[in-house]
């Protein structure tokens, strides 16, 4: 494995789950999402939100990107972030969240949604130890190590050996400074992996009952 720059940029990246179908009636007051788990509409979207969610049909985008032709030439800039959130987070079964960096060496991970209730918030104390569900099982895909546990409302695809490196240490609680300190991967590598697992419901509080049995693989 290449060791990564300790200047590497940490890159954020949002899809559609590849089940989805956008479709914009005829005179654009609404957008159709159709997937697996039925039909969603949001009535009379703005230009952003149609190219933006277009672009994220196609496969991961940075938001910041993510600009509809009809906001480009706008007297005022458009925070691309947020002005997406809210219809994201209303769309959270539907979106695939993606780590990736700057190396060109591909995503490290991935999160997919499991249920139609899939919240994905990224934060982490770097005080509490966490480690893995105790119904955790990673398993060999092709895209690379796929992580699920039972009642956890997201799966995790990890892409790379860096991301595979921080579910190891989770198979005993650890904090993510203590983490970050014993991994030769930048500090912001670590930290963003253990975020992602965090918000996916695959690095648990370690006091946490589910916690306990530890972690299994096949």
């Amino acid at each position: 494995m290449r060791r990564m720059s300790p200047d590497v940029v940490i890159v954020h990246l949002w899809s559609l789950s590849e089940d989805v179908v956008l479709h914009r009636t005829a005179r654009g007051e609404q957008l159709v999402l159709t997937s697996r788990w039925g039909v969603d509409r949001l009535e009379r979207p703005d230009p952003l939100v149609y190219e933006t969610l277009r672009r994220m049909e196609l496969g991961p985008v940075l938001l910041g990107n993510a600009a509809a032709s009809g906001r480009q030439h706008a007297e005022q800039p458009v925070d691309v972030r947020a002005f997406m959130l809210p219809t994201l987070t209303r769309l959270s079964h539907l979106v695939v969240r993606t780590l990736g960096v700057d190396d060109l060496r591909g995503p490290l991970l991935s999160v997919f949604p499991l249920v139609p209730d899939a919240p994905f918030t990224l934060r982490l104390s770097g005080v509490q130890p966490v480690r893995l569900p105790g119904t955790a099982v990673l398993t060999s895909v092709p895209s690379g190590f796929s992580l699920e546990a039972a009642g956890c409302p997201h799966r995790v695809v990890l892409h790379r050996p860096e991301a595979a490196m921080v579910v190891a240490l989770l198979a005993w609680p650890v904090t993510h400074e203590a983490a970050a300190a014993s991994l030769p991967l930048p500090p912001q590598v670590t930290e963003s992996v253990l975020r992602y697992l965090a918000a996916a419901g695959m690095a648990v509080a370690a006091d946490d009952d589910s916690a306990e049995a530890g972690a299994t693989g096949r």
